[in-house]
């Protein structure tokens, strides 16, 4: 592996787990809006979780994500910018060419289906443990509550082995079809307006924008593709939150026509504000041609279902 190529995976490893840790708390209230019930707007729905869990409630679910974030942000970052390269070379002869529109766009798929083969797992569990807000213990399980909330996983690797021994490998993947409609679009919408910025700000006779132009690019870049990919989100967390308790949407397109029947389209900006901001599977690329990687009812958790 090249240092160019090996660069870009040492970057996204790096940027993930920054992510994670930075982005995780906001990760979570986004979640609750979008699956749970109660919780009102994101002031209401911050405020709710530190009175009923404290800090520790903003950061559950955060483990599985963070063991696993490195190798998922550093194989499709690692994938996009080589297959922009591959694909540089095959149309031009020379690999470090400029990309044309239509070699981003055919690497935005490439990362966002590989996105999805990896990162359906870990954004299930994460959910799933996002959306539990009472402790897990001994005698709480006895009681085999059916109460949105109620503790049905121990931790990360218990909440996987629960869902594939009850679920199956469906169950792992659930909500694949939505994430794959989310990450496509989403990736270009990031990639492409990424790298149009990036060439606009960076000065003539320079090879790539200053750090300060990066973060700018990033930013604008993250804004623009969770304005296209939220609603998806919504959907997506919604299917992947939905079978705890029972099994309310039967796929992707019942879950878009019932969110859609009960809630309107309010149902697709239920998070934008707190989607706006950095998300742990979102980070800012450095490198020239090697932007940034983004990458979300049955009874939920109410918001006053638990007081820890």
């Amino acid at each position: 592996m090249g240092s160019v190529q090996l660069q870009d995976f040492v970057a996204g490893l790096v940027g993930g787990i920054a992510s994670v840790v930075a982005g995780h708390p906001l990760d979570t209230v986004k979640t609750r809006l979008q699956a749970g019930q109660g919780y009102g707007n994101t002031l209401k729905c911050v405020l709710t979780v530190y009175r009923n869990e404290s800090v520790a409630g903003f950061f559950k679910g955060m483990s599985f994500p963070l063991a696993s974030i490195g190798i998922y942000s550093s194989m499709v970052f690692g994938v996009y910018s080589n297959t922009l390269r591959f694909l540089s070379r095959l149309h031009h002869g020379d690999a470090a060419a400029a990309p044309s529109l239509t070699d981003m766009t055919v690497a935005s798929l490439v990362a966002g289906v590989l996105s999805v083969g990896i990162g359906t797992p870990v954004e299930l569990v994460k959910i799933r443990l996002q959306m539990q807000t009472q402790p897990y213990t001994k005698e709480s399980v006895k009681l085999k509550s059916t109460v949105p909330g109620s503790p049905v996983y121990r931790g990360p690797i218990h909440c996987f082995r629960t869902i594939l021994q009850k679920e199956g490998i469906a169950g792992v993947y659930r909500g694949n079809v939505a994430m794959l409609l989310r990450d496509v679009p989403g990736y270009y919408a990031y990639f492409i307006p990424y790298a149009m910025f990036c060439d606009w700000i960076t000065p003539d006779g320079s090879i790539s924008p200053n750090p300060s132009s990066i973060w700018v690019a990033g930013g604008v870049a993250g804004a623009v593709s969770w304005a296209v990919c939220t609603p998806m989100d919504v959907v997506k967390s919604r299917l992947q939150a939905d079978g705890v308790y029972l099994n309310q949407y039967k796929g992707t397109l019942d879950c878009m026509l019932q969110s859609y029947q009960n809630e309107g389209v309010k149902c697709c900006r239920e998070d934008q504000k707190v989607s706006y901001f950095p998300e742990p599977n979102q980070q800012c690329g450095v490198g020239e041609g090697s932007p940034a990687l983004t990458e979300d009812s049955h009874p939920a958790p109410t918001a006053t279902a638990v007081d820890t």
